[in-house]
């Protein structure tokens, strides 16, 4: 098979995410790494014949009944992201521009955006490398605005599945996506951005070559699709001007009254002689809260069996601060209960799992110590996460004022004899507008359960998402992590029937009925996710 210069077939069967928790089978000769072509020499030429090779692509998965799904850096813990037929490799595709005022809608301008707001990254761009372009090559420096707390992902994949970080102010890395160059077709793609905020010029949409499109429901339903409305080719984002994050651990607080109202509204008043700072001063700003238990050495208004708090703060960017190091982050690495996990299974070797409480309660101390605080760039601060071995992490939406009624209803469950290999945390984010982020409200807390990956810590996680419905309690599961229970009614129940139907109406509307087979796989098969236009049923 004569295949455009550019793309090569990767000969692979099967393929193992970077979490380890499974391998997917893949169909002989189906798979395909994409590199841009080095002899093109302009770098914006080399992007519009990228943009004709994924367009290729897809009319031979059509004409050879082909599942095919772009994949990053496989960071996803479920097979939200993974095909039955091939993957495509697009790490390779690490191209990013600034952007002129030439191509930005005056629009914009008049709103009092600004060019240098703006950069336009290929999608096989890591985090890592995304932060190390804008923090030290663009001028002037540049930040991103939230990230995860890992920065292997690629840009698509972190904005395709919902990565989150915990900024409460900002929201997910969606929320600072302002527009999608989408390959839907073997001759079709799109510029998709809102209708309510252009961003882009003219201009730009002749270099491109792609057609407009200026629609919001549109733009929030593609915003979190998992690699299902094509191929997401290149992202505009909106940045901000460099700064820092200062750090500070506070070990072992009680948990109390006062520290629950904080949990379940943001309200930081009750709890100002905790902080290191009041949550708005002259020079910071509260930026990230997280607060960390240990299910085995927990006890209510008991300091000495209390919790864990992290608060990051924002400050403006100075050059004589003290780089931090990978020794300052303690004892963890990139997600941070997820690093003492992976650290307690580094210990554990071939011993039961169910050693695990007992070693968290060693270690939890250790990596949580109370010690000066450390700044860093966002990109400093939201380290590359390095694996070794098998972990398991669950993340689940709720509404803040559910907080500490969901981990009374997790203590239950452990207190009532089902073991739970890990421990919890909780993170702030602010709610965001894509139709089927999983940080949907306003004000979200995102609760995970880090843990080994073992048959008790999948049978802990059903009994969780069950017990909470039975007591009525609304969440949401992250895609990118373990989520098994998801099906249509689930999916409905999460995000509101219209909202699901506006979803897959938007798919519909993207994607012919030939293209929407190539992007189609069991996970949105079995989320009901795949359907075309018409009532839901």
């Amino acid at each position: 098979m004569a295949l455009p210069k550019g793309i090569e077939i990767l000969p692979i069967r099967k393929w193992e995410n970077r979490h380890q928790n499974f391998t997917q089978k893949l169909t002989p000769g189906a798979s395909f790494k994409v590199k841009n072509d080095p002899s093109i020499p302009k770098g914006t030429d080399r992007y519009l014949a990228t943009t004709k090779n994924l367009q290729w692509l897809i009319g031979h998965a059509i004409d050879n009944d082909i599942r095919l799904r772009a994949m990053g850096s496989g960071w996803s813990f479920s097979k939200v992201a993974v095909s039955e037929g091939g993957i495509l490799d697009t790490k390779s595709l690490r191209l990013n521009f600034s952007v002129s005022k030439s191509n930005v809608h005056q629009k914009y301008i008049d709103k009092g955006g600004s060019p240098d707001n703006l950069f336009f990254a290929q999608c096989g761009v890591s985090m890592l490398q995304l932060n190390s372009k804008l923090e030290k090559e663009k001028r002037p420096n540049r930040s991103i605005k939230a990230s995860g707390a890992s920065n292997g992902q690629t840009v698509a994949g972190a904005l395709s599945t919902g990565t989150h970080g915990s900024a409460f102010n900002v929201g997910s890395i969606q929320d600072f996506v302002t527009g999608i160059h989408l390959i839907v077709g073997k001759d079709r793609h799109v510029w998709l951005e809102k209708e309510s905020n252009p961003i882009v010029s003219d201009g730009f949409i002749k270099w491109l070559g792609a057609e407009l499109i200026r629609d919001d429901i549109m733009f929030n339903s593609a915003l979190v699709s998992f690699g299902s409305f094509g191929f997401i080719h290149g992202i505009m984002i909106e940045t901000e001007p460099k700064f820092l994050l200062e750090e500070h651990r506070i070990d072992e607080i009680a948990y109390t009254s006062a520290l629950k109202n904080t949990m379940n509204t943001l309200n930081f008043s009750g709890i100002n002689s905790i902080l290191p700072f009041p949550q708005h001063s002259p020079d910071r700003e509260l930026y990230h809260f997280e607060v960390l238990i240990n299910p085995y050495e927990f006890e209510a208004n008991n300091k000495d069996k209390g919790v864990f708090l992290k608060a990051i703060y924002k400050r403006k960017y100075r050059n004589d601060y003290t780089r931090r190091t990978q020794d300052d982050r303690g004892l963890t690495y990139g997600d941070d209960l997820l690093g003492l996990i992976q650290t307690v299974m580094d210990s554990l070797g071939g011993l039961s799992v169910l050693l695990v409480p007992k070693l968290v309660s060693i270690l939890f101390p250790l990596a949580y110590k109370e010690v000066p605080p450390v700044e860093g760039t966002i990109g400093e601060t939201f380290s590359n996460t390095k694996f070794r071995g098998k972990v398991a992490s669950a993340a689940l939406g709720i509404d803040i004022k559910d907080s500490t009624k969901v981990v009374e209803e997790i203590l239950k469950v452990i207190e009532d004899g089902d073991p739970f290999p890990g421990g919890i945390s909780l993170r702030y984010v602010k709610g965001t507008e894509a139709l089927l982020g999983f940080t949907k409200f306003p004000k979200t807390c995102v609760l995970e359960l880090d843990g080994v990956d073992a048959k008790v810590t999948r049978k802990f996680y059903e009994k969780i998402w069950n017990r909470l419905e039975a007591a009525g309690i609304k969440y949401t599961l992250h895609w990118g992590k373990i989520n098994f229970n998801l099906n249509f009614n689930r999916v409905q129940h999460m995000y509101g029937a219209a909202t699901v139907q506006h979803w897959i109406d938007s798919r519909n509307a993207l994607l012919t009925p030939e293209a929407m087979k190539v992007f189609t796989n069991k996970f949105i098969e079995k989320c009901g996710l795949d359907k075309t236009v018409g009532a839901i049923v």
